[in-house]
């Protein structure tokens, strides 16, 4: 006689304990200080700079981490010349870890709304051209229609993004993917190229030319974006193609805000993207007061696309702000 699954007895005893595994890490004394530990140390590679990142001394992140892998009985990090590396433990650990933070704050968000009535909150990352040309218009909209709807925009290199997308700070980014990360961890939609130029402050000497050539730019100061960000080094790639020295007085910065100061109150020349460029320069204030130069070069930067993590659905707040950017790209493709 064939017995139904509801009489069929209590589970195997395997199964019984791999369902209460959980419950006994969390008999065992995990907490969620734990698991951002361990994110926190897989993203920074270094015990002191996660306890940076949380506020809390090094000896503590040290006990912490300790604890952690008494817990779960398995050594979760090695030491390596430059910080720390995760083991294949540690690694799985984090990884796990970083869904369980990415659902809390997702109940956080769904409860949050639910109690105010509003439409919850969306977390976009871009890099600059496409914040100022795509997100903003795109914000417009959806305050305009949804006014519940809470937008938090961070500006910043690709680099900055991709890693905050994976750590769940961002639902998607407008950015491209780092050389140094698996292409296959992302959804990938490209809609757009990015162009820059090269600003400089009201009456600087080389306003004077009609035309500026990359020969002579190399005898002036520089504001760049960090070294290695894309924008950067499509600079260096022209000036070294055309074999003009590189220029040897440079500030690095990511902020526009500071390169915008430092170029009004010097000679310093700063590339950045087009239509921030225009946006400065159309600003009647103070922080309007640069040019752009009129150059015998294109700065063309590497297509830039909407990226969200494979796997990690949208909120329905944030999947309605992706459909309008995706659809506003779509919009000036065609002019």
């Amino acid at each position: 006689m064939r017995l139904d699954d509801t009489n069929a007895g209590p589970p195997p005893l395997d199964e019984v304990d791999d369902s209460l595994q959980g419950i006994s890490l969390l008999r065992s004394g995990l907490k969620l200080s734990h698991l951002r530990m361990i994110v926190a140390i897989e993203e920074l590679k270094q015990v002191s700079a996660a306890a940076d990142a949380l506020s809390i001394s090094q000896p503590a992140a040290s006990r912490m981490l300790s604890e952690m892998e008494t817990i779960l009985k398995a050594p979760l990090c090695e030491r390596v010349s430059r910080g720390v590396a995760l083991t294949p433990f540690g690694r799985a650990f984090a990884r796990r870890a970083r869904t369980i933070l990415l659902e809390l704050r997702e109940v956080d968000r769904e409860l949050s709304a639910l109690k105010s009535g509003t439409g919850g909150s969306v977390y976009l990352g871009s890099v600059t051209a496409p914040a100022i040309s795509l997100a903003v218009p795109a914000i417009q909209q959806v305050s305009a229609a949804y006014p519940g709807i809470e937008v938090n925009v961070r500006v910043e290199t690709s680099n900055v993004l991709a890693r905050e997308l994976l750590a769940a700070r961002q639902d998607f980014i407008i950015a491209r993917v780092p050389d140094d990360l698996n292409p296959r961890l992302f959804n990938v939609t490209e809609i757009g190229v990015e162009k820059a130029c090269l600003i400089v402050r009201k009456g600087h000497p080389l306003m004077e030319k009609p035309v500026v050539s990359l020969s002579d730019l190399p005898g002036y100061d520089w504001v760049f974006q960090p070294a290695g960000t894309l924008l950067r080094r499509r600079i260096e790639e022209l000036f070294l193609a055309a074999g003009v020295a590189l220029p040897s007085t440079v500030v690095n910065t990511s902020s526009i805000l500071l390169t915008t100061a430092i170029v009004c109150g010097s000679n310093a020349i700063a590339p950045v993207a087009r239509d921030m460029a225009v946006f400065i320069a159309d600003n009647g204030a103070q922080a309007g007061a640069i040019s752009i130069l009129n150059t015998d070069f294109d700065i063309d930067i590497k297509p830039y696309s909407l990226i969200s993590v494979k796997g990690r659905a949208l909120p329905p707040s944030a999947n309605l702000l992706y459909d309008l950017i995706l659809q506003r790209s779509r919009m000036l493709a065609a002019d």
